[in-house]
């Protein structure tokens, strides 16, 4: 079977199936994805570090996945095909942003092993061994 083109309802559908998963809600009703209390998918609220450079009009479809490493972060930010982006409010933070309109330019294969690995980076040192032991 052909990988099809990620949506926003596979960046949902993926992060709740991880085990342990707790969703919350954002003070603006933004979804937030936590396996023992730490945020591995975030979507975020507009804000002014990521927005139109033309306009101005902050993005309103910014999600924030968290990642393993640095070496990780800058693979996914430094590909020029790369939906994936990064700004200077993150620096040194573990994590990757996508516009949810610009999801469709990689797989769903590729963005559940994104979202699979966030998971495994927050996640328990027993919990994400127990969970790799069965994959």
């Amino acid at each position: 079977m052909r990988d099809r083109p990620a949506r926003v309802a596979d960046v949902h559908e993926i992060a709740a199936a991880m085990p342990h998963t707790t969703r919350i809600e954002g003070p603006k009703g933004n979804a937030i994805y936590q396996v023992g209390g730490k945020s591995f998918v975030f979507f975020r609220t507009p804000q002014p570090d990521a927005e139109d450079a033309e306009t101005g009009e902050r993005y309103a479809d910014v999600i924030m996945i968290w990642v393993e490493s640095e070496a990780d972060k800058l693979a996914l930010v430094q590909d020029p095909h790369s939906p994936f982006f990064t700004t200077d409010r993150f620096d040194g933070h573990l994590s990757v942003l996508v516009r949810a309109s610009r999801l469709s330019s990689i797989g769903k294969a590729e963005l559940t092993e994104l979202i699979q690995d966030a998971w495994l980076s927050r996640a328990s040192k027993r919990r994400g061994e127990r969970w790799l032991a069965e994959q």
